[in-house]
Order: structure tokens, then C-alpha cells, then sequence
């Protein structure tokens, strides 16, 4: 913290609590913990009560108020609070090291409120000691260095050992040794217990864990998708233009350019789509187009020059959503690569939908003068992920003159 003095590093290090900050604020997170004890002890008074029950009844007394507390769930954010702020220097402290991680949300199941509860009753036990530590020693300094002027101080407070002598002052610097070890010692303690106590369970780590997994899965969908619906519309583009170039008719030219036209602008509105879900603005998925689109995509690849002949079987409206947008985004892979590397050649789609599951077949003639695809590639890499994450399966590769694709996804 600016302003704020740090030890200088060439103190001794046994010194060095003295000086910080946080060994003040620890006792004072304790001594904030005791007051409910202290105040019941003053408030039902505890003269006629044997030592040993006097500090039973000062320990176990405010444990009801204590299992109350703990059972608000918001309780736990107003300890995490007060822990955060005196407990741990922070990353502006002299020792320059984080926080430990604790739980920034309420306690909602009960085994969360239990550790509540224990950590309550812990950090008053451990106040507790604190402060009689702390009191009893300012007491004790007071006795050697000046019992002497107050008769009834020695016999009532802190009694000695035969009477004041004149060598007790010098054991004063002792005391105020111990007194200053045993608060730094109990603020170590706590600091130690509070990330056991107060940090997220097993169970919340778990599901930051999967929540953190989630967002990554959905933005790497989203740049898959973003890679699809860019590439196949660039794809198209340049068959296009190439094509109307070849040609020389205007007649063709005029078909290119209106069907580079309609593939830009469907890529557009993909873009603009996926840009609202990354700003957490925009539609839910069922926006996205399905396999009840997949004419377009075929119109689009027409348009380029390919000779395509699709056949499509059953209801393909009854597909589950998940299932039949990446069923479309796997045709529209499979389209591209065939524009992208074998050029306008006769293609065959087959998309059959049943009750159990989802078939997709594309398969194209290879041109004699390429060398067929490799195993390798992120489109074909992106359809075998898809396949696998819908519990399908992908096959692909040539076979017979051909280059085939061929991916099943089970319907539940």
C-alpha cells in the first residue's frame, strides 16, 4: 500500500513481525472475535464461578449464537470479507504474494455452513486466547516494573513470587517478547485456518472448474464456426470468380457475382451472430442455422460450378438441435473442401435422418492431376471432433477414385 512503511529487509528477521502491519490487523480479526465472549462475561458476570468453569462457560457459551450465524448463507461472505481485508497483506504487502482463494459467494449447502460454523468457533477460541494472553501480560509488565506503588494490584491481579524486587524490570523486555510471539504465533494460526474454512469447497471447485471448461468449449466452437462459415464463404468467392473469369459470359458472370453476393452476406450475418454471443449479447444457439438449411448450402456450391445431386431422407426437422446444427456445419466443411481442393467435380450429398440416428455421406470424384487429401487438416480434424462429441463417428478418406466422408450421429 503506498505510504504505507515496510520492515527494511536488513532488520533481523525475528524482528520483522514487529513492524508489519498485518501482525496488528491478525489481532485485531481476533480481538473483533473474542468481544462476543467478553461482553457475555461482563454482561452475566462470573465472580462466583470457579476458574475452570468461569472460562468453560466464556468458550462455550456464545457457540448457540455462533451455529445461528453460521446457518445464514451470507455470513460466509462477510468473513471471507473481514479475512481478505486483515488477515493477508496481499499483493502490496512487504512478502508480495497473493491471497489464498476464498469462497466470494454464499454458503448454500450445509456442509459449507458446517466449516462456517467450525471457523467461528475456532477464531473466537483462538481471540479468546489472545486476548487473556495479551491482557495478562500487559498486567504481568505492569507488576515487575511498578506493582510495588499499588499494594492491592500485586495481591489481586497479577501476584509474585515473595515481593517486588528490584530485578524485576529488567525481565520486562522478556514479557513483551513472549506477548509479541504469541500474537504473531495466533494470527499465523488463523491466517492458516481461514483458506481451510473460508475457501470454496471441493464440490464449488468443481463447478468453477466445469464453468471455466464450458467457456473455452464455446469459444472454441465459436472459432470453428467462425473458420467454417469465413472459409466456405471465401471459397466460394474465388471458385466463382475464377469460374466467370474462364467462362467470358456475362450470362455466367451475372449467376457468379449474385451467388457470391448471397454466400456473403449468409457470412455476414454469421459473423455478426457469433460477435453478439462473445459479447454475451446475442441469440441462443437455436439461431444457428440446422440441417432443415442445408438446400442452401447446396444451391451455394451449384453456384460455384460443382455438379451436385443431393438426396435427403426422413424428417429432418425432428433432429434434436445440437445434433442437426453440427450435422450442418459438417456439410458445409465437406463442401468446402471439395471446392477448396478438387474444384467444380460431380459431388454426391446424402443426408438421412431416422428415429436412432443421423447419416451423412459426401462423396466426390478426385481429380487425376491432384494427389488426393491427407489424414491431416483442421476442417477434417474439425468434423472428426464434432462426430466425437456428439457420440458419433467420422470416416473419411478415399476409396475407389473417390474422396468420401461419412459420419453417423446417434439420435437419444
Amino acid at each position: 500500500m503506498d505510504g504505507v512503511p515496510h520492515p527494511p529487509r536488513s532488520l533481523p528477521r525475528p524482528l520483522r513481525p514487529v513492524l508489519r502491519a498485518v501482525t496488528y490487523t491478525r489481532w485485531l480479526h481476533l480481538f473483533i472475535a473474542a468481544t462476543l465472549a467478553l461482553l457475555g462475561a461482563f454482561i452475566w458476570g462470573q465472580d462466583d464461578l470457579q476458574p475452570v468453569v468461569g472460562y468453560a462457560v466464556l468458550a462455550l457459551g456464545p457457540v448457540p449464537l455462533l451455529a445461528v450465524a453460521a446457518a445464514v448463507p451470507a455470513t460466509r461472505v462477510l468473513e471471507t470479507m473481514q479475512a481478505r481485508l486483515l488477515l493477508f497483506p496481499g499483493p502490496h504487502g512487504p512478502e508480495e504474494r497473493q491471497e489464498p482463494r476464498l469462497a466470494h459467494t454464499p454458503a448454500v449447502a450445509w456442509t459449507d455452513r458446517g466449516r462456517v460454523f467450525v471457523w467461528l468457533v475456532l477464531r473466537m477460541w483462538v481471540g479468546l486466547l489472545t486476548a487473556v494472553v495479551g491482557i495478562q501480560g500487559l498486567f504481568l509488565t505492569v507488576a515487575l516494573t511498578s506493582a510495588h506503588h499499588w499494594h492491592s494490584f500485586e495481591t489481586e491481579v497479577v501476584p509474585l513470587p515473595g515481593s517486588w524486587q528490584g530485578w524485576y524490570p529488567p525481565l520486562v523486555p522478556l514479557v513483551l517478547a513472549a506477548l509479541l510471539a504469541a500474537g504473531w504465533a495466533f494470527g499465523a494460526l488463523i491466517a492458516v485456518l481461514a483458506p481451510r474454512l473460508l475457501g470454496p469447497s471441493a464440490a464449488e471447485r468443481l463447478a468453477a472448474l466445469e464453468e471455466r471448461t464450458e467457456r473455452l468449449l464455446e469459444h472454441n466452437r465459436l472459432a470453428r464456426e467462425l473458420h467454417d462459415t469465413i472459409g466456405h464463404a471465401l471459397t466460394v468467392a474465388v471458385v466463382q470468380a475464377g469460374a466467370a473469369r474462364a467462362a467470358g459470359s456475362p450470362e455466367f458472370t451475372e449467376r457468379a457475382l449474385g451467388a457470391i453476393e448471397d454466400t456473403g452476406r449468409e457470412a455476414l450475418e454469421d459473423l455478426e451472430r457469433v460477435l453478439r454471443l462473445l459479447r454475451q449479447e446475442g441469440a441462443p444457439p437455436s439461431r444457428r442455422p440446422g440441417l432443415a438449411e442445408a438446400g442452401r448450402l447446396v444451391a451455394s456450391a451449384r453456384g460455384a460450378g460443382a455438379a451436385i445431386s443431393a438426396e435427403i431422407e426422413g424428417p429432418l426437422e425432428s433432429v434434436p438441435g445440437p445434433v442437426s446444427r453440427e450435422g450442418y456445419r459438417i456439410v458445409q466443411e465437406c463442401l468446402t473442401n471439395v471446392l477448396r481442393h478438387a474444384g467444380p467435380v460431380p459431388v454426391r450429398v446424402r443426408i438421412a435422418a431416422s428415429a436412432t440416428g443421423l447419416e451423412l455421406h459426401v462423396r466426390n470424384e478426385l481429380p487425376p492431376a491432384a494427389p488426393a487429401p491427407g489424414p491431416g487438416g483442421s476442417g477434417l480434424r474439425g468434423i472428426r471432433e464434432r462426430a466425437a462429441l456428439l457420440g458419433g463417428e467420422a470416416v473419411v478418406g478415399p476409396a475407389d477414385g473417390e474422396w468420401r466422408v461419412r459420419v453417423t450421429l446417434p439420435i437419444r
